[in-house]
C-alpha cells in the first residue's frame, strides 16, 4: 500500500508572485486576483514595468530620449501603484523597471528572481484588433513560461 502524502502546513506554494504592469487601467482587476493569492501564501509581490525598447528604437535620437524618459516616469507610477496596493495588504513588495521586449523581459525577470507565479492581465480588444493582432504580451508569456501563469481577463473583454 502506498504511503500517504505528507503535507507541511507551513510550506507555501508561492513565495514570489510577479505582477507585470503596463500602467493601464486593467491593473486594479489584476491585483484583485493577485493579492489574495499572495496573502494566502505570505508571498512577496513583484511589480514589473517594461519600457518597450522597440518603441524607443523606432524614434530619432532626441525623440527617443524624451520618449524613454516619459515611459520610465509612467513605469515608476505604475510600479508604485502595485507596491502601494500590496503594502496596504501587509505584503512585502519589490518594484522594478526594465527595458526590453515586454514578454521576453517578463520571463527573464521571472527566472532571475525565482518567481513562482505570474499574474498578468489582458486588455480588451476591438473585433478588428482581435483579427489583426499578432498576439498579446500575456499570450506570449503563457506560451513560453516554465512556471504557472494566471491570466486575468479584465472587464470589458469579450
Amino acid at each position: 500500500m502506498p504511503s500517504p502524502i505528507q503535507v507541511d502546513s507551513h510550506s507555501t506554494m508561492y513565495d514570489d508572485i510577479l505582477v507585470p504592469t503596463d500602467g493601464s487601467d486593467t491593473i486594479p482587476e489584476t491585483l484583485a486576483h493577485a493579492l489574495p493569492i499572495a496573502a494566502d501564501n505570505d508571498a512577496t509581490v513583484h511589480g514589473l514595468y517594461v519600457v518597450d525598447s522597440r518603441v524607443t528604437a523606432a524614434a530619432d535620437d532626441e525623440t527617443s530620449t524624451d520618449l524613454e524618459r516619459s515611459l520610465e516616469a509612467e513605469g515608476e507610477e505604475a510600479v508604485a501603484a502595485v507596491e502601494e496596493r500590496a503594502s496596504d495588504e501587509g505584503l512585502e513588495t519589490v518594484g522594478e523597471i526594465r527595458q526590453g521586449t515586454p514578454s521576453k523581459t517578463i520571463l527573464e525577470y521571472a527566472e532571475e528572481q525565482g518567481i513562482d507565479l505570474i499574474v498578468i492581465g489582458t486588455r480588451g480588444k476591438s473585433p478588428r484588433e482581435k483579427v489583426t493582432s499578432l498576439g498579446s504580451v500575456s499570450e506570449r508569456v503563457v506560451d513560453n513560461a516554465s512556471i504557472p501563469v494566471f491570466v486575468v481577463r479584465n472587464a470589458g473583454e469579450e
